[in-house]
């Protein structure tokens, strides 16, 4: 979808974007300044496949002044994003045949990661009416002998859902009987409406100890281009990502590690600026989709995407969500991101990460486009 309004765009035609999964505001100017230094002053060389010591330091400040718990140096890895992250964390648990359960609808991700590994993922299906988490009884019929990793996204991309504390405690419970590790996706953590995020690795040690967490930079200060993400695991499981990305990427970009650094110690006012922003659009959106007959959408509590139930739409010859994004790109040059992708199909996954006036024009389309269809 986003190649294809490009095409379009580049042709000359007026495409509105909603399919995009990064925030739309520039790097802040303190951290672009913080790179600049750092090219500068010649960090421009190989470092620790951990990372650099100055960013490792932030890390262990900013998870402890936000996430609630201490981790030392020997715990952290930074990595090429948190996809990255993601994808080594999995490399160094799974065996071929191991089973790790994902909460559908999920980032697609995921399950191809678990595969990568050799893995086999057990899709369980969470719904609107429960703000899409699971029923912590899904997960107990789910385990097996063969489970070994939960992978948890809270707030989650592509639903905005996001998980309370009562079910983190509940699931890490389960976790901790079963000798399970739970990969804990925490990238959205600071873009969140009405709600209070919960760190698993905050419960206890004991829940840190089956917990790889997995954090970055790209959301929360608009760096998907720099590619910087971090896990905190035990030393044990750190040593291992550590070994396994030293023969992959070797260390992440050192100048876009010392803008990382300077993002988790300041742009505080920034970020604040930046989040209330989503939350504006996020009103507006609500709002805008509520006037379209037919739709549903759960208000999001974290990140900024809309997953909007267009089953009604789903008749006669345009019968399926991907039947309806191209649908919609075609006719009301709209992209939309088709719900099957993440796993949940009859829905489409709208960003919200675009200006109040896109958002107006684009939705106006949206409700043109889905009255000319009934």
């Amino acid at each position: 979808m986003t190649a294809r309004a490009r095409d379009m765009k580049a042709a000359g035609i007026n495409v509105l974007s909603f399919a995009a999964g990064e925030p739309d505001f520039n790097t802040p100017e303190e951290i672009r300044e913080a790179a600049k230094v750092a090219l500068d002053e010649g960090q421009t060389k190989y470092c620790s496949s951990r990372g650099l010591p100055l960013l490792i330091e932030a890390i262990q400040r900013k998870v402890s002044r936000e996430n609630g718990f201490q981790c030392n140096a020997n715990q952290v890895v930074v990595s090429c994003g948190a996809k990255h992250s993601i994808y080594n964390a999995l490399q160094v648990l799974i065996n071929p045949g191991d089973e790790v359960i994902l909460f559908a609808p999920f980032w697609m991700t995921y399950a191809d990661q678990v595969l990568l590994a050799g893995g086999k993922p057990v899709i369980i299906h969470t719904t609107a009416e429960t703000g899409f988490t699971p029923d912590p009884d899904q997960i107990k019929r789910a385990i097996t002998a063969k489970t070994k990793v939960l992978i948890v996204n809270t707030p989650s991309n592509p639903t905005g859902g996001a998980w309370s504390r009562q079910l983190i405690k509940e699931v890490a419970s389960i976790a901790l009987k079963h000798n399970l590790m739970i990969i804990s996706d925490e990238i959205y953590e600071r873009l969140t409406y009405d709600h209070d995020h919960c760190s698993f690795a905050s419960l206890s040690k004991d829940v840190a100890a089956h917990t790889i967490t997995i954090l970055g930079v790209s959301k929360t200060y608009s760096m998907t281009g720099w590619r910087i993400g971090f896990s905190v695991s035990t030393p044990e499981i750190a040593t291992a990502i550590a070994n396994f990305q030293d023969q992959v990427t070797s260390n992440a970009t050192t100048f876009a590690q010392a803008g990382a650094a300077a993002a988790l110690d300041s742009a505080t006012e920034t970020v604040a600026g930046m989040k209330q922003k989503f939350c504006d659009r996020r009103e507006l959106g609500l709002k805008l989709l509520g006037d379209i007959s037919g739709l549903k959408t759960a208000p999001p509590k974290g990140a900024f995407y809309f997953f909007t139930d267009v089953s009604l739409y789903l008749t006669g010859r345009i019968s399926t969500d991907v039947d309806l994004a191209d649908h919609l790109l075609d006719t009301a040059h709209i992209a939309t991101i088709p719900g099957s992708v993440f796993y949940g199909p009859g829905h489409l996954r709208l960003s919200y990460a675009n200006s109040p006036e896109a958002i107006t024009e684009g939705f106006t389309r949206l409700k043109n486009a889905l009255n000319d269809l009934s």
